[in-house]
């Protein structure tokens, strides 16, 4: 009898071939696939134990390397002369390998070895490809088993197999990408890395398909069990592509099922380790976790858990919730008099806290059990609830330190913002009595008969505003009317003053304003209140002393602005006013300066605030504005910034926002006009973005100074840097609006008959437009010296005159250009510097606003473009912002186009965070674009 050749696969050798050695061989009879390796020395060794020996013995054999021995096994024959049948079960591998490539079911992965990155084609996973693996387990050869435990073995047989099978099924590849090409030609990938390898193994991994997902389920306990010592059954389920989740079959027939959940579950437990410890049903896969492992597991675990693929389902109706707080404030029933002694913050009232989990407001025992639980996970009133034991602990003592108490209304207020500030969101505040109004976010108080004395009809929005004016008087608080520019608080106010004067005598109203807006309000109080008394504070011929004091009696306004406040406060301040009204409150955004302290010295009854951007820039100056109105609730500015502002501007805090909206609601009135529920009848606002092309004499000025910063910003640090960034930006901007603008040496609008600037040659076109049109314009700019530069060219352009508005104008040049303006023969054009010009004018009778340069700070711009787009204005408004291409100001409008802002706080920007840029970011933004000349 011929003895056969046998095989076997040896991890790390490859297939190691050996003879039957109590048999004679006839290397003639066997395929030529193998005859080739027979005829060489048999020299590697291979310890094996055959039938009928005793013991192992050591035989002699070959040994093939995996990418011969692929090609060896998939050249034999299906029924070979010769050949064993543990050989023949190595060559079924073989051709089953093939079949999974020929089906696609391969796919790349990269490994380390010999200090070098490979890769290599891989099979898939999956169910069909674990069950094919499950078969041949069962059928390897007792010889074969012998080498080791038969599934590590088989995985390396088909690892080291379908590389050679595959690269040898594909031929070589002509890509010129270096992973594909080391891939097919079988050599190191140099470019290759952990994080490579990581994202082909993620890959492969979501290719295997058809294998259930593990999900584990959290079941709550039985409802009688003791919250305390309970225990949650963790479900161990596998969830099939579009089924349910259903448990691990442990006594079924599915042992296949098993050995998934099992290995699974394994994988599990090494990410989540936690879960090692704890109790297992006996009769499941289940896990039985105590209380804090299921706040863990919730917590930490769940993320962990995710990560390796699996799924964690909690129960249906647990809440994950915030513990809030609520105040209940009761009041006297009736608003109470001005001129009694209590009122105002210094008004007595009762309150009480409540904290609430979720929609649950909490008794007091129930707050007992939660901070003696000291767990995050509680069950109250038959539902588990999960949060934070600590913040809940925080919120129940401080709800129990502070109900119960009498206090003045500005000390309840106080709590907002001093040391002792409420640990969580206050979600809701209700009262009774008179608070119950102040405190209402619509400010309903008792309506107020149309003044007699009022020449004009008030819309509803305006009548709301004088209720809640009359209101805040009567109750000694200081009122923040911020309605939108346009809205009318100048005759809102001017209705307080009628309406109060109805009633009996009053002491006078100072009116601290700009000097833009003083004729402004001389006007509008001699056409909509006749009847009262005005007196003008300003001028070099103003009244001091005892006139004065005989003037202030006579009257019931007095109209001052900020700068003369600040000069004769020692005047002013001796006089007694009943009320202290600031127009354009921004004015006292900044707390330090003279006039800001000037008007917070000024003594009287009541306060009010008219601004209809109540924050520019900062939150700060919303602070500022309402501690003129009521002094100190918003606390200091150092403990307003540590508690507000830097929680809410850098952090984004939701609690703290909510915190301050809370606070500043009753004292703040404010309506936009974009809502249709305040004016019906304002046309509407079209606003665009024009882009203007540099000429070739702009670009090459604009490259020198892009230039010309980059290398001296190299050499400053600090301020010196902030400076000259700021600088080149002017400069930028200069040169964006004409080159003459920029040189300031004199030389012409036109070279040639031709524009040397792209910008004003847009203008001139949109005002020619506008002017065929027979519609009027506005004509904004940051520059005067630009604006006294187009004037004249306008002027001569469209021979007609053109008034240009700024802060060297005299009050009464001022009141004869707006005049002039809105006369319907009045000139078509005006230019008006953004500070001179921004605020309190009505100029309706422009219905086109044009920016030529960029303030970028939105709120200031709509400021300015809201002196057409206000009350009075009949016809749409176009506001056109006008940019140069390629350049900063085109980069910066994209930046800020679609801004979200927090809390509905309109949150401006200025220009100082570009100075925060590094080198390399401010020359990206400042450089110029490949398409900013125009032909």
């Amino acid at each position: 009898m011929v003895g056969m050749l046998h095989g076997v696969w040896s991890p790390g050798s490859g297939l190691l071939l050996w003879r039957d050695p109590s048999a004679p061989h006839d290397d003639d009879a066997l395929p030529s696939a193998l005859r080739r390796w027979t005829d060489r020395p048999f020299r590697h060794r291979v310890e094996l134990r055959l039938p009928g020996d005793d013991g192992p013995r050591t035989l002699p054999a070959v040994a093939v390397a995996p990418p011969d021995a692929a090609e060896l096994l998939l050249d034999l024959p299906r029924r070979p002369d010769g050949v064993s049948g543990d050989l023949r079960f190595l060559a079924h591998v073989a051709r089953g390998i093939e079949r999974w490539a020929q089906a696609g079911r391969v796919a790349p992965e990269m490994h380390r070895a010999e200090k070098q990155w490979w890769v290599r084609w891989q099979l898939l996973g999956g169910d069909r490809t674990r069950a094919w693996k499950a078969e041949l387990v069962a059928a390897m050869p007792p010889v074969q088993r012998q080498l080791g435990n038969p599934s590590p073995l088989l995985e390396n047989l088909c690892t080291e197999l379908t590389d050679p099978i595959t690269r040898a099924m594909l031929g070589s590849g002509t890509s010129l990408h270096p992973l594909v090409a080391a891939l097919s030609e079988g050599v190191p990938h140099h470019g290759g890395s952990q994080r490579m390898a990581d994202a082909l193994d993620e890959w492969r991994a979501s290719l295997s398909g058809n294998e259930p997902d593990l999900v584990l389920r959290l079941v709550e306990p039985d409802e009688g069990d003791d919250p305390a010592h309970a225990l949650w059954r963790l479900e161990v389920c596998l969830r099939s592509e579009g089924q349910a989740p259903a448990p691990v079959p442990v006594g079924g027939t599915d042992a296949e099922l098993l050995q998934i959940g099992i290995r699974k579950l394994g994988a599990a437990l090494k990410a989540y380790p936690r879960l090692q410890d704890v109790p297992r049903d006996p009769d499941s896969l289940d896990l039985l976790l105590p209380t804090p492992v299921v706040v863990d597991l919730v917590e930490h675990g769940a993320r962990a858990l995710q990560d390796t693929g699996v799924g964690l389902l909690l129960p249906r109706a647990w809440a994950t919730v915030e513990p809030s707080l609520r105040l209940r404030v009761d009041s006297a029933a009736a608003p109470v008099a001005a001129e009694e002694s209590a009122v105002g913050m210094n008004a007595i009232v009762s309150y009480e806290w409540q904290l609430a989990v979720g929609d649950m407001l909490l008794s007091a025992a129930e707050m007992e059990q939660l901070v003696a639980a000291n767990s995050d996970l509680v069950k109250l009133r038959g539902k588990w609830v999960k949060a934070d034991a600590a913040a809940l602990a925080q919120a129940a003592r401080y709800v129990t330190r502070n109900t119960g108490q009498d206090t003045t209304l500005g000390s309840l207020f106080a709590q907002f913002t001093g040391d002792d500030v409420p640990p969580a969101e206050v979600t809701d505040i209700s009262a009774s009595g008179w608070v119950a109004t102040l405190l209402d976010g619509q400010a309903r108080p008792e309506p107020v008969p149309p003044p007699a004395g009022l020449h004009a009809t008030l819309r509803p929005y305006q009548q709301r505003g004088l209720d809640w004016l009359a209101f805040m008087s009567g109750l000694g608080l200081g009122a923040v009317l911020a309605d939108d520019m346009g809205l009318g608080k100048t005759v809102q106010v001017l209705a307080l003053l009628v309406h109060e004067r109805t009633r009996g005598p009053v002491r006078p109203t100072l009116l601290v304003c700009p000097m833009s807006v003083v004729g402004n309000w001389q006007r509008e109080a001699s056409k909509f209140a006749p009847g009262l008394r005005v007196h003008v504070h300003h001028g070099s011929g103003r009244l001091r002393d005892d006139d004065l004091v005989a003037a202030v009696d006579d009257s019931d306004l007095v109209i001052t602005t900020y700068a003369i406040v600040a000069r004769d406060l020692a005047h002013v301040r001796a006089l007694p006013w009943h009320r202290v009204v600031l127009d354009e409150a921004q004015h006292v955004k900044n707390a330090n300066t003279a006039q800001s302290r000037a008007v917070r010295a000024v003594a009287a009854s009541h306060r009010i605030a008219l601004t209809g951007t109540p924050v520019e820039n900062r939150l700060e100056e919303l602070r500022a504005i309402l501690d003129f109105a009521n002094p100190r609730l918003l606390g200091s500015a150092t403990s307003f910034r540590a508690r507000f502002a830097v929680p809410i501007e850098r952090e984004r805090d939701a609690v703290a926002a909510a915190r301050l909206r809370a606070l500043t609601a009753p004292f703040v009135l404010r309506r936009v006009k974009t809502d249709p529920d305040v004016i019906a009848d304002l046309p509407e606002k079209f606003e665009q973005t024009v882009r203007a092309n540099l000429t070739a004499e702009q670009a090459a000025l604009y490259r020198a100074v892009v230039d010309d910063m980059m290398r001296k910003i190299k050499e400053k640090e600090g301020m010196a840097r902030k400076g000259a960034v700021l600088a080149a930006l002017t400069r930028l901007k200069q040169v964006c609006n004409h080159p003459a603008h920029y040189l300031a040496d004199g030389s012409p609008v036109l070279r040639r008959g031709r524009h040397r600037s792209g910008k004003l040659g847009l203008v001139e076109d949109i005002v020619e437009s506008v002017l065929a049109d027979g519609e009027k314009v506005l004509l904004f700019t940051q520059f005067r010296e630009f604006g006294e530069f187009i004037a004249p060219y306008l002027a001569e352009r469209f021979s007609t005159r053109v008034p240009f508005l700024h802060g060297g104008v005299s009050k009464s040049r001022r009141d004869a250009m707006v005049t002039g303006f809105q006369e319907p023969g009045g000139p078509p054009i005006m230019l008006l510097s953004l500070k001179a010009g921004g605020t309190g004018l009505n100029l309706t009778a422009a219905n086109h606003v044009v920016h030529l340069d960029r303030w970028w700070n939105p709120a200031v711009e709509n400021q300015a473009t809201d002196r057409a787009f206000r009350i009075g204005q009949r016809r749409d408004v176009q506001v056109r912002k006008l940019v140069c291409v390629g350049t900063v100001e085109e980069r910066i409008d994209e930046m800020l186009t679609g801004k979200q802002e927090l809390a509905d706080l309109a949150v401006g920007v200025g220009e100082n965070w570009i100075t925060e840029l590094s080198t390399d970011q401010l020359h990206a933004l400042l450089t110029l674009g490949d398409d900013a000349v125009g032909e």
